[in-house]
């Protein structure tokens, strides 16, 4: 079993098609952990004790107080994971160093759709479980539904581009598949862009901007001219004419699924 090529890996070691080292400094101040979100996830482990998380980033969503085993290969997203959580270890889902059936059950939430081998990483995660893996991801074909495609579509369709079909990911794992959608809570936490559905202002922070991957993929000025046209509808009106009842959902039901796959 080899890992990749030195040459599909950047720098910091990012194995994805998204460069962390450049724009993953700031990841962890504006992807929080949703404490919403992480209910759905830690009722889909269940039980489980030993869990594996791939992908995993600055650590977001691991649960506390089991036994965790963290895989990422970006240094800059290792980096920043919390003192008080596991180290992670520099491997890639393609890989993954563990004997068959190692852990109770596994996650890996916002990264299957960075992968170099999206069947071999999940493939391998169901080889070394016994029990569920769940992945959250989103629906390719709900990305673009969402208001900021009036805004940045070429954003979103890099999104959705990006993103795996649901059913393909549960025809890999294998098992009893179900897909739950998960709702977005207004003040969400984990700025995703849909986390923002009523906090348009939030799009015109560049940090905010930068912890969401797709905009990396589209040029400079193709997203400044997308940013001012989102500043004009905030500042004359128009968007809370189109969109403003947002401001006020408790939340907001967009493409955000998890796919749980139990042997």
């Amino acid at each position: 079993m080899n890992d990749l090529p030195p040459s599909l890996r950047r720098a910091d070691g990012s194995a994805g098609d998204a460069d962390y080292g450049r724009i993953g400094q700031g990841y962890a101040s504006y992807r929080q952990p949703e404490p919403a979100i992480a209910a759905l996830i830690e009722t889909a482990l269940g039980p489980a004790r030993r869990i594996l998380n791939v992908g995993a980033g600055a650590g977001s969503y691991e649960p506390r107080g089991r036994d965790m085993t963290a895989v990422e290969p970006s240094a800059s997203m290792r980096a920043q994971r919390p003192v008080e959580i596991v180290a992670a270890i520099d491997a890639t889902a393609e890989a993954l160093p563990f004997p068959d059936g190692h852990f109770d059950a596994s996650m890996a939430t916002f990264t299957v759709h960075q992968w170099q081998n999206l069947d071999a990483g999940l493939r391998e995660m169901r080889r070394v479980t016994r029990g569920p893996v769940a992945i959250l991801s989103c629906d390719p074909e709900l990305v673009q539904a969402f208001w900021l495609n009036h805004y940045a579509p070429d954003v979103l369709a890099t999104e959705a581009r990006r993103y795996p079909s649901l059913g393909h990911i549960g025809t890999v794992l294998g098992g009893d598949v179900e897909i739950v959608a998960v709702p977005i809570p207004l003040a969400c936490r984990d700025g995703f862009n849909e986390a923002y559905y009523g906090r348009p202002e939030l799009f015109l922070d560049p940090g905010a901007r930068s912890a969401c991957s797709a905009w990396s993929f589209v040029g400079e000025a193709q997203n400044a001219a997308s940013i001012e046209k989102l500043r004009q509808d905030l500042e004359c009106g128009a968007w809370d004419d189109r969109h403003g009842f947002l401001r006020h959902q408790p939340s907001f039901d967009g493409s955000l699924r998890l796919v749980i796959a139990r042997p």
